[in-house]
């Protein structure tokens, strides 16, 4: 009897041992991934329909060690639990050396090309009014200086749509190459026999011309009580449509546009008070962000929307930046009777920037790099139809 005792009392220590130690083994096996959404849903089961058991934020890191149909499954409090894929960005150990090998051929590669520009093309001059010139190649590093049309710098290097130049007394900054030309006064060009790269397509549908002198009204829809429309996993569209909205800002006042916002943070704005707000101000040109929500899954894209036919060379000038630049699809211009439209004086457009309600675009849609492209379409979709 007393073999038996110690046999399950064994048994039992065993299983005790295996259950404590049984997460760690099943990460042994995982794939690492890091939240995307400003907020995920933590479901019991691999469903939409699933008891809600807890959120992950932005930024955090878990570990998959099962997958199905879309769902994956990791440990939260100690329990097994499931999580929507498409709100995680793999990092892999794996994919990072992979990556990190590929990011130093590409600056290899980059440094390269950089040294034969610098040598056929040294020189380059601002096209633009004025420009700022900052600590480092994006429109978020500090401003460190002013140049204005008509100057010329050195460049020492590029980095994407970014040119390096020499300030003199060794100091360098960086300014936006499609707001320069070449030493011979000429834009940039790429080869007319090869697509060209994102950067590329970017810069070929500025325009050498500026924004400065002009008004424009950047108006973010919703806010505070007013979340707008909730896309997949309670993503709401107030939130990314502010955070597009600072890169938008960002962007026009680069290209030297003095920009007006119905509001800067999350707070209530009636459609009344932002059509006041524009019509208080000699605007040149008003411009609502919205993303879009739709009941059927598969709808994707950008929509630009006009009121009145002396809307639609803004409308159509926007829709084909944008159709350019950003890799959501076009929807192209439609006629709409929105209020901000319809009483706004200056020309005016509402633009539904992709749709939360589609798991790939709203995937895509709360990342910087579409937020950063958006914004550089609007500003040269503005700088096309205001310096024509």
């Amino acid at each position: 009897m007393e073999k038996k005792f110690k046999k399950v009392y064994l048994l039992a220590a065993l299983l005790l041992i295996i259950s404590f130690f049984l997460p760690s083994l099943s990460f042994a096996n995982s794939n690492s991934y890091e939240v995307s959404s400003p907020v995920l849903n933590i479901r019991s089961e691999p469903s939409d329909n699933a008891s809600l058991v807890g959120q992950f934020t932005q930024g955090d890191k878990v570990n998959a060690f099962n997958e199905q149909h879309g769902w994956v499954q990791t440990y939260y409090g100690g329990e097994p639990v499931w999580i929507a894929k498409h709100h995680l960005i793999a990092t892999d150990n794996t994919d990072q050396e992979q990556s990190a090998v590929e990011t130093e051929t590409l600056e290899a590669d980059s440094e390269t090309t950089s040294e034969d520009a610098a040598d056929a093309n040294g020189e380059v001059t601002v096209s633009a009014d004025s420009i700022y010139v900052r600590s480092g190649p994006d429109t978020s590093d500090t401003i460190i200086s002013y140049a204005y049309q008509g100057d010329s710098f050195d460049v020492h290097s590029t980095s994407g749509d970014w040119l390096e130049i020499s300030l003199g007394d060794g100091e360098t900054g960086w300014i936006a190459s499609w707001l320069t030309a070449d030493g011979n006064g000429n834009e940039e060009e790429t080869t007319e026999n090869t697509a060209p790269s994102v950067e590329a397509a970017q810069t070929q549908t500025g325009s050498s011309g500026s924004l400065s002198g002009y008004n424009i009204v950047i108006d973010p829809g919703h806010g505070g009580s007013d979340p707008g429309a909730i896309g997949l996993n309670n993503v709401y569209e107030k939130d990314v449509v502010t955070s597009t909205a600072d890169y938008v800002v960002q962007h026009l006042e680069e290209a030297g546009a003095n920009v007006i916002m119905t509001r800067s943070s999350d707070y209530f704005v009636s459609l009344a008070e932002r059509v006041q707000i524009s019509n208080s101000n000699n605007t040149d040109a008003f411009i609502s962000l919205h993303y879009d929500s739709f009941s059927a899954v598969p709808v994707s894209g950008v929509t630009t929307y006009y009121n009145s036919d002396s809307d639609t060379d803004l409308a159509n000038s926007l829709n084909s930046t944008l159709s350019s630049t950003v890799s959501l699809p076009s929807r192209g211009t439609q006629q709409a009777g929105y209020k901000v439209l319809e009483e706004t004086n200056a020309p005016s457009v509402l633009i539904e920037l992709g749709y939360i309600t589609n798991p790939n675009d709203i995937t895509v849609v709360q990342t910087s790099d579409y937020q950063s492209s958006a914004a550089r379409a609007i500003t040269n979709g503005l700088i096309n139809y205001l310096n024509n």
